[in-house]
């Protein structure tokens, strides 16, 4: 507790006890000299509590660094490794093989068969087994707002020796986007979704993978023939090659 100053005038109150300063007695002065010694006492005691309990705070975080799993750490660090590997690697294989696209052509140069051949030419260099068929038609033309969208289907599917012409087909839907007001010059806008899915793609962004059509074929051989596949569906494609 901070004592309290109490300076009087007068001899008379010069020989009285020191109860009033709180840290000694005699005449002013001396009560002066005697409070701000207990005032400096108070604030090194003070500032030496505080620096102890940082010490130890400090120590309590030392030791819990100290505790922890050395073989926690290591799986950290591999972990960290791998996953900087597994991003070189793909990098590398990107550049050595890069997403493959075409040269669209501008809104100048459009019309509705120079859109369906170039959809058949982007398609065209998609990595995929021989036993792959398709063919591109198009569709309808949507007049929506600024744009013309015309929109055009790629059809997939595993002819065979037995059934030629498939009955079950794969899908992906592309659509071409004309801007009434860009200029003639300006590459056309095209997006594409497969059967099935709402994520949209875009040519040259993300590379082809056969496993997407693989899998809408499938879906639809076990959905149209339950019996045949409740009890070896992870042979589906194998049996559609087969044409069971």
């Amino acid at each position: 507790m901070r004592s309290s100053l109490i300076v009087k005038h007068g001899g008379e109150e010069g020989g009285q006890g020191g109860g009033e300063a709180g840290c000694g007695a005699g005449w002013p002065d001396v009560r002066l000299a005697s409070w701000l010694m207990c005032e400096k006492k108070m604030n090194v005691t003070k500032r030496v509590k505080f620096e102890k309990e940082a010490n130890e705070d400090k120590g309590s975080t030392s030791q819990a660094m100290a505790k922890e799993d050395p073989q926690d750490i290591t799986e950290i660090a591999l972990t960290l490794a791998k996953d900087a590997i597994t991003a070189a690697v793909k990098s590398v294989e990107e550049a050595e093989n890069p997403v493959r696209n075409i040269d669209w052509i501008t809104h100048g140069e459009f019309t509705e068969e120079k859109g369906c051949k170039q959809v058949e030419e982007f398609v065209s260099n998609w990595e995929y087994q021989s036993h792959w068929e398709h063919y591109t038609e198009f569709l309808r033309k949507e007049d929506v707002l600024h744009s013309f969208y015309y929109i055009y289907c790629v059809r997939w599917s595993i002819p065979t020796a037995r059934r030629p012409i498939a009955r079950i087909t794969a899908s992906v839907y592309f659509t071409i986007k004309v801007n009434k007001n860009k200029p003639p010059d300006t590459p056309i806008d095209v997006s594409y979704v497969f059967e099935g899915h709402s994520l949209v793609h875009r040519p040259g962004k993300i590379r082809f993978q056969e496993k997407w059509l693989r899998d809408i074929i499938e879906a639809k051989y076990v959905l149209i023939y339950p019996n045949i596949f409740q009890f070896n569906s992870s042979g589906v494609f194998q049996n559609i090659l087969g044409d069971f």
